[in-house]
């Protein structure tokens, strides 16, 4: 049951389930721990804030109806394997900034996954991917609610030389120095796969940065 009363311009005071909370107009969102109703779509290079969820998230892989599960964004992952190095960026903003990752982003409205690959890698740093092949997709359900797909792409080459931009700066890594630590925890369980010409399908729930459970498959 929820009782609600006007409140003052940014928003409306409201009473669920004999909890306060508040009903921000401009966001269109009710605001409580674990609760929202009808947040904005998050953007990849501006992640609205949590919580995204009006139930409890399940917090394991089995745990998830994946049949129904819908993402929340669809973004692309493209990483480029040439001379013993693969190009990893470090995130400057969005989802994962500070991070070491592949070049990536959201898919735009009608965008194929592979163009969305070879536009946010030319974007991000610069280069025009060359020999690109798909190699997986992964799906991420974070306990706030949030879930993100992505498609994985692998390239053998490049033209151009690669460049720090406003989102990310380039790192040419050797194959066997991959900075792990630095990067999100499912990663060094699937990268070496692609990184061995693998293909895979791996599922993955997150509580903020802390991976709490997964499951992972090869396609080959």
């Amino acid at each position: 049951q929820a009782l609600l009363e006007l409140g003052p311009a940014s928003g409306m005071r409201a009473v669920v389930d004999r909890e306060p909370v508040v009903i921000d107009l401009k966001a269109r969102a009710l605001v409580r721990p674990g609760l929202v109703v009808g947040s904005p779509r998050p953007r990849m290079d501006r992640r609205a804030e949590p919580p995204y969820a009006l139930h409890p998230v399940p917090r394991t892989v089995a745990a998830i109806d994946w049949r129904r599960w819908q993402p929340t964004d669809r973004a692309t992952l493209l990483f480029v394997v040439r001379g013993g190095q693969v190009l990893l960026i470090r995130k400057k903003r969005g989802l994962g900034a500070g991070k070491v990752n592949g070049p990536g982003g959201r898919l735009e409205n009608g965008e194929s996954p592979r163009d969305c690959a070879l536009r946010e890698v030319h974007e991000e740093v610069g280069v025009e991917a060359t020999g690109v092949a798909d190699h997986g997709e992964l799906s991420f359900q974070f306990a706030d609610g949030y879930a993100i797909h992505v498609f994985v792409f692998r390239a053998d080459g490049c033209r151009g030389e690669a460049r720090e931009t406003a989102e990310a700066i380039p790192l040419w890594t050797d194959v066997e120095r991959i900075p792990y630590d630095e990067m999100w925890a499912d990663d060094r369980i699937w990268l070496p796969l692609l990184l061995a010409g693998r293909r895979f399908r791996g599922r993955f729930v997150f509580d903020g940065d802390r991976m709490l459970d997964h499951h992972l498959e090869t396609l080959d």
